[in-house]
């Protein structure tokens, strides 16, 4: 019936392995129907009934096929590899912003692992490797499709989500998206121009697409509010359950630097550790009075104003500001410049002093007042699934009249470190638990394109462990 009926050692030892490695990845998994893959393992590896590696037997009377197979073979396990190794254990990410600076640099190469905090069973299986939502050459060609789709299900973690945590995770503002307009987000381009304003300009905005959440961009910001929390910004400090919490060293905010009237020189930026593309120097009169009056300016007997930078400075920096000879006031930006926070329109807080808010734990209820539905639409709507209608002051959740909302999700409030320059919760909410893609675990390459051909990679933090900044 086979083959080879008399199976050597080594056969059995080399299938025993590898069906061990895979039952327990089932196992793992949970989808019990994939043990039917055993049966080409197990062909493969002792009956050999299908000629798997065929064109072996040509490798001395045809090199040239026995060449192109080898690669192809070669080619197509590193791509099943590389798909599922991406999917299930760890995955690359680069910091392409400043939000968490000065704790992770642009530039910074992140391992991240999906095994801390559990992964996702992928829910839309069928994708590109290596790819997010679209093909490398062009901004509208889908890398996945949609032909299979998963519900989110996510695989047990060796951790959960602690406070203070750096985390990757998908977009939560991510689900619509203006394709020639990504950054602001679609919601925020909405309150800026009016829903239909941008339906109208395709030519600026791009076509308006929407992406299943784990083909969303990957965002990385520092887990501040856990579910069930109660979360308050005061004049930048956040205090959790009431309490203040614990700043990161690294934290920064945004100053304007008013100096004598010489201009600040890029050996002192330098020493400040501020990077080329955050040294902005302030047209303050361009600004108008606001800003004058902020920076307590007066017209000099010469009618030229004091040079002004607007620059982000963690606590180290800003002492070391003060103290240059050059220097004559360091402010703090308050918020002259900012942009509306979540719930978009409301009016309520500001980037610098916000909420105080609920951080939404699963199975726990909420009361529903139209005061507060804004901050739990998207949730309610989006996120969780739901219809959602308010008339004559009343709210409907599925047709019902509703009062209170129980939650079938965790959510997570995150920020950046670089608290006056990163999109984060405050401009657009909660992070849902089925966003969540994993913990970085350390930085295995860092990229310095302000350095020169020496200093490129930034050699001090490689391999540096992420969970050391704290």
């Amino acid at each position: 019936m086979f083959k080879n009926s008399n199976f050597s050692l080594a056969q059995w030892i080399k299938f025993a392995i590898v069906a061990v490695i895979y039952i327990l990845f089932i196992i793992w998994v949970g989808n019990y129907w994939w043990l039917l893959l055993l049966i080409p393992i197990f062909d493969i590896y002792l009956t050999k009934i299908i000629p798997w590696t065929w064109w072996r037997k040509y490798k001395d009377t045809k090199p040239t096929l026995y060449t192109i197979c080898s690669w192809l073979d070669a080619i197509v396990f590193a791509l099943v590899a590389v798909y599922f190794i991406n999917l299930y254990l760890f995955q690359n990410y680069q910091i392409p912003s400043s939000s968490l600076e000065k704790s992770l640099l642009v530039g910074d190469f992140l391992m991240v692992s999906k095994v801390s905090y559990g992964p996702r069973v992928p829910q839309t299986p069928l994708s590109m490797p290596l790819t997010q939502h679209t093909m490398p050459w062009s901004q509208t060609t889908k890398s996945y499709s949609e032909l299979i789709k998963w519900d989110y299900k996510r695989l047990a973690g060796l951790d959960t989500i602690k406070s203070l945590d750096i985390v990757v995770f998908n977009f939560p503002a991510g689900d619509t998206v203006a394709v020639l307009q990504q950054n602001p987000d679609y919601y925020t381009l909405c309150a800026m121009y009016g829903r239909d304003f941008i339906k109208a300009h395709p030519e600026k905005f791009g076509e308006i697409i929407c992406r299943p959440v784990d083909r969303r961009e990957n965002y990385v910001k520092r887990c501040v509010g856990l579910p069930g929390d109660s979360l308050q910004i005061i004049d930048n400090h956040i205090y959790i359950n009431g309490k203040p919490q614990h700043e990161p060293e690294y934290m920064q905010l945004n100053y304007f630097i008013e100096t004598d009237g010489r201009r600040m020189a890029n050996s002192q930026f330098e020493e400040l550790g501020v990077s080329v593309d955050d040294r902005n120097f302030v047209n303050a009169w361009a600004q108008g009075p606001n800003l004058l009056n902020y920076m307590g300016y007066t017209t000099a007997s010469n009618g030229v104003f004091n040079p002004v930078y607007y620059v982000p400075l963690t606590k180290a920096a800003l002492k070391k500001a003060q103290a240059m000879k050059n220097v004559v006031s360091v402010k703090i930006d308050k918020g002259i410049f900012t942009q509306d926070v979540y719930p978009l329109g409301q009016g309520r807080w500001t980037r610098d002093n916000y909420g105080p808010i609920y951080i939404p734990r699963k199975g726990a209820t909420t009361p529903l007042t139209m005061e507060d539905l804004p901050l739990y639409e998207r949730i309610i709507k989006n996120y969780e699934g739901n219809t959602l209608e308010v008339k004559d002051s009343t709210i409907y959740v599925n047709g019902e009249p509703a009062d209170h909302y129980t939650f079938k999700m965790n959510y997570y409030w995150m920020m950046g470190d670089n608290r006056h320059n990163s999109a984060d919760s405050r401009f657009w909410g909660y992070v849902p638990e089925d966003h969540i893609v994993g913990k970085p675990l350390f930085i295995w390459l860092s990229w310095n394109k302000d350095g020169n051909f020496f200093s490129k990679i930034r050699w001090s933090r490689l391999f540096n462990s992420v969970d050391n900044i704290k």
